[in-house]
């Protein structure tokens, strides 16, 4: 099969689809990898270190689309891309379709067979291939959101951590997935008041037992979020619900019971947001205020981290990009649930109940 990588083109993305090594394993199989010039230079990897393993480069996002069988991507395709995409061609990337009907229909249009690496899902219910990005998006929130809180950034001029004498700062965190659990252990490790609230009492009775003292668990309701946000200083929303668009556990009206200069990082960006006021931003342009309180919902935070992110990506995707490439889309799919579950557009048709649902399509 021949695999092609085109260079990410959204807005401060430096991630690809394929490291070196990856490249070189797929090349092993007997495949054949084109990778677009420069593609993988944002996260260290020139076209020499490709080409050493056996890839061939191309000049082009055009000559790398037309070349491929399947294209390995890490963002969705944007709508520069949408005429260079070709019928039967594989696409395996994010694509969070729930957040966007224009790129769902864009989609259904080429006749392309959309396989989205979030919908991946193991038996266990575990995302495979979103997994490492949440990891992580989940410590980066953190970093992140102790940056903001600081007074020449917008935020109260708050430590997360304190100092002795004065009190740490107090971190909500909606959701006690992967994004959750990684971004409580980044701030528990940092000294603040940390409360991860869930609708899971399975997951958290575990996250009792494994977080240290600083560390509480509380069931969520709309009542006790509500009750938190006044004393709150940093929120991260890590709420995902598979396939489908998050929903608004803070609402417009709830930011006048928070303090100016709290701090909101929306990590459920992606699939529309948990906070109702969250709007898309980048890494240039990352925060915004609403009601003097910061929001910060970059929707690729990975793609600031781009070497530990690709290498991350690349591990977890590349057993079922072989899958792929060694059987085919239709055997692949057949032979692996996990892989099924991602299995989106075929060929003009939507096969996803979620999204046929939430577009009425």
């Amino acid at each position: 099969m021949k695999i092609a990588v085109p260079k990410e083109i959204k807005n401060q993305e430096f991630r690809v689809g394929l490291t070196p090594a990856g490249a070189q394993s797929l090349v092993n199989a007997g495949h054949s990898v084109y990778v677009e010039s420069t593609a993988g230079l944002g996260s260290g990897f020139s076209d020499e270190a490709y080409a050493q393993v056996g890839a061939t480069i191309l000049p082009s996002a055009a000559a790398i689309y037309e070349m491929g069988d399947m294209i390995v991507k890490v963002k969705e395709p944007l709508a520069v891309e949408y005429p260079l995409i070709k019928a039967g061609q594989i696409l395996f990337t994010y694509f969070h379709f729930a957040a966007s009907r224009e790129l769902t229909e864009a989609m259904i249009k080429t006749k392309a067979i959309c396989i989205a690496y979030e919908t991946v899902e193991l038996a266990d219910r575990s995302l495979p291939l979103l997994t490492p990005m949440s990891e992580v998006a989940g410590r980066m929130a953190i970093q992140v959101g102790a940056y903001f809180l600081g007074k020449p950034q917008g935020g109260k001029g708050k430590m997360l951590g304190g100092v002795p004498g004065v009190k740490p700062a107090n971190v909500l965190i909606l959701g006690g997935g992967v994004v959750g659990t990684q971004a409580a252990k980044m701030a528990a490790g940092l000294g603040a008041h940390v409360t991860i609230m869930d609708t899971n009492l399975t997951r958290l009775r575990y996250l009792n037992d494994v977080m240290p003292a600083n560390v509480a668990t509380h069931y969520s309701t709309e009542l006790a979020i509500q009750e938190h946000l006044p004393q709150v200083d940093l929120v991260i929303g890590a709420v995902l619900l598979h396939g489908a668009k998050a929903p608004h556990l803070i609402k417009r009206k709830d930011l006048a019971k928070m303090q100016p200069g709290t701090v909101l990082v929306d990590v459920a960006v992606d699939q529309g947001g948990c906070i109702e006021t969250c709007q898309p931003t980048t890494h240039e342009n990352p925060v915004y205020i609403v009601d003097g309180i910061q929001h910060y919902c970059v929707a690729n935070m990975p793609g600031a981290v781009p070497q530990t992110s690709t290498q991350a990506l690349t591990q977890a995707t590349l057993p079922y990009a072989l899958l792929l490439a060694n059987h085919g889309w239709e055997n692949a799919c057949k032979s692996n649930e996990a892989l099924n579950k991602g299995l989106t557009i075929i060929e003009g048709k939507l096969v996803d109940n979620g999204l046929a649902a939430l577009f009425n399509l």
